[in-house]
């Protein structure tokens, strides 16, 4: 099998070799996720209101078999730790805490995280495909152009080494697996007792099963490739700024995991909502207001950056191989979520 995939790596070459992969695990958690109505914020309302519903599970579900299978990966040695970006490079407290708490709000603003506009955008809604769009063009800004002073002065308030931000190198060999293997127990759990249907088990765990397929099968291109590839796994802050400027040309478009990504999302997203019978336009009303989309979309685009990470990027990406950074993020993004959910709706 490694002899094949490496075959075909080769053949493909390691660029579009990337983007396919890319395709192939955002197809997949385009389907999941808009199947499921993953989403963080939903969850974080649920979770806050103190609401029984299906939201917090269905989060669970799919952060924990996300945090557990990676782990195994790691544990088993499976895939290099030293060619995943969330550990082995420094990273920012400050701009995980600061870059959580203002994504955090502006998902309660924008009525979604960035995964889950890009998923809507799909199905039809113009103020998500609207709001998405403003996300990369900030987060765009926010890396290399007029808010990048803003984000290097947050970042430098507090740097952390690798050797910190990495959680595995201070905890008991194992612990992630056991910690992760409970977490997974507990979302079955609350799944039964929300009464998921089967079909939302099996959604809610595909999602998180195409984080764990993004981790290896970056890491299994690593390893047999000669050209340097990058670990990586789901996320849509980064991606969806190079999906943006390749689509408008501002930079010739190179294919790669993140563009493959993008467009796997949107793509699975839409032939879920079309075999579900769910696409239908949705454009912006009186009742669901204009603003607040476009103020959240930029507190998204600038807090996501600041944090390296969106709600999936950060909160099952980046936890799920214990980056403290990322874990700081998730964090304060459901804290801050909350508040402001508790300031605006009392």
């Amino acid at each position: 099998m490694i002899s094949e995939f490496e075959a075909w790596t080769e053949f493909l070459g390691a660029d579009y070799s990337s983007f396919y992969i890319g395709l192939l695990t955002g197809f997949l958690f385009g389907i999941f996720a808009q199947q499921s109505r993953f989403c963080l914020r939903s969850a974080v309302l649920e979770f806050w209101r103190k609401q029984k519903g299906r939201m917090v599970p269905i989060w669970l579900l799919a952060f924990s078999l996300a945090f557990f299978l990676t782990q195994l990966l790691l544990f088993n040695q499976t895939i290099d730790i030293s060619k995943i970006g969330y550990l082995n490079a420094s990273g920012s407290l400050s701009g995980a805490l600061i870059g959580g708490a203002i994504f955090g709000v502006g998902m309660i603003l924008a009525r979604g995280c960035a995964s889950r506009l890009l998923i809507l955008s799909a199905t039809g809604n113009i103020r998500a495909l609207l709001s998405w769009v403003l996300i990369a063009i900030v987060a765009e800004q926010t890396i290399r152009g007029i808010l990048s002073p803003s984000r290097s002065f947050i970042v430098g308030l507090y740097s952390i080494s690798p050797s910190i931000r990495d959680m595995s190198t201070y905890l008991p060999e194992g612990s992630g697996l056991v910690f992760g293997f409970i977490l997974f127990c507990s979302g079955l759990y609350l799944g039964a007792k929300a009464q998921l249907s089967l079909w939302q088990f099996v959604t809610a765990i595909g999602v998180g099963f195409a984080v764990i397929l993004a981790w290896f099968l970056t890491g299994l291109h690593a390893s047999v490739s000669f050209d340097i590839i990058s670990v990586q796994s789901i996320s849509f802050i980064g991606p969806s700024v190079e999906a943006l400027n390749s689509l408008f040309a501002i930079i010739p478009l190179k294919p790669g995991f993140e563009i493959g990504m993008i467009a796997g999302v949107f793509a699975g997203s839409f032939m879920a909502s079309l075999f579900g019978k769910e696409f239908k336009f949705a454009f912006f009303t009186k009742e669901s207001g204009f603003f607040r989309y476009v103020i959240g979309a930029f507190l998204m685009g600038f807090g996501g950056v600041l944090a390296v990470g969106c709600s999936v990027g950060a909160g099952l990406s980046g936890v799920s191989v214990l980056s403290l950074t990322a874990l700081v993020s998730l964090v304060t993004m459901v804290v801050f979520a909350g508040l402001t959910d508790k300031l605006l709706n009392g």
